[in-house]
Formats: structure tokens, C-alpha cells, sequence
């Protein structure tokens, strides 16, 4: 778990310093899903066919979640950008757009945890998604450590 912590550290501080391009985007993103990917391939042993099951579906599952990751930095961009000057209405839109992508997440997360459980057996899939949760939770909460609060900075 040492190394996991590691990984999103380091994924959480890049983040944090990088420009909002697009190529800087990507690369922080390819950094990041090939350490998560040796973690994963650390943690979850499947053999045979469910071993190339899992791994095609995890590969799909990880191009969709790095989608919602670049809808996340917008969204968190976004916040940045406006936050001097936030008024009702756009504090609202950013707590809806969060939460949207909270539930879109959590929705993706669910549906390749029965697409895994099918493909590769319910032990490969419950690794996976409690490996998944962890990651997503730590790095909310990293995020969340390294923003302003609402109103904090007024």
C-alpha cells in the first residue's frame, strides 16, 4: 500500500503544478495509469483466458476514466478561475458538475465490476474495485487538501 500512496501523491502534486494544456494533461495521465497498472497487475492474479478478459476490460475501463479525470481538471480549473468571484449561481453549477462526475465515476466504476465479474470471476472483480475505490478516494481527498474551501480565502 506504501507504493499506492506513492502513486497518487506523486499523481495529486503533478496535478496540482501542471498547466492546463491538453498534452500536459495526457502525459501526467500516462504516468499515472502505467504506475497504477503495475499495481494492479501486483495486486489482482487472474490466469488463463480471464487473465486477457480482465486486462481488455480494464484497459477500456481506463481509457472512460481518464475521459471523466480531463472533465474532473476542468471542473477544478474552472473553480480556480472563478473563485475570487463566485456568486450563488456559479457556486451551484460547480457542486452540480462535482457531484454529476461523482455519480458518473461511481456509475462507471459499477459497470465494470459486473463486466469484470463476469469476465474474469467475482474475486478478480471485487480486487479491482476495491482497489479502484481506494484510488479514487485518496485522490478526492488529496484534491480536496490541496483546494480553498468555499468563502476560506475571503
Amino acid at each position: 500500500m506504501k507504493k499506492l500512496f506513492i502513486l497518487v501523491a506523486f499523481f495529486v502534486s503533478t496535478f496540482s503544478y501542471a498547466q492546463s494544456n491538453k498534452e500536459d494533461i495526457d502525459f501526467i495521465q500516462s504516468i499515472y495509469g502505467k504506475e497504477k497498472k503495475i499495481i494492479v497487475a501486483d495486486f489482482i492474479k487472474v490466469e488463463g483466458s480471464q487473465k486477457d478478459a480482465f486486462w481488455t476490460l480494464y484497459d477500456e475501463y481506463e481509457t472512460k476514466r481518464k475521459d471523466l479525470g480531463k472533465k474532473r481538471i476542468a471542473l477544478l480549473e474552472k473553480y480556480s478561475a472563478s473563485y475570487a468571484t463566485l456568486d450563488d449561481a456559479t457556486t451551484s453549477q460547480l457542486v452540480k458538475e462535482t457531484i454529476s462526475l461523482g455519480a458518473a465515476t461511481d456509475k462507471l466504476m459499477a459497470a465494470y465490476h459486473k463486466k469484470i465479474e463476469k469476465a474474469a470471476g467475482a474475486k478478480a472483480a471485487a480486487q479491482w474495485y476495491q482497489l479502484e475505490v481506494y484510488f479514487v478516494s485518496v485522490i478526492r481527498a488529496s484534491i480536496f487538501e490541496s483546494i480553498p474551501f468555499v468563502g476560506e480565502l475571503n
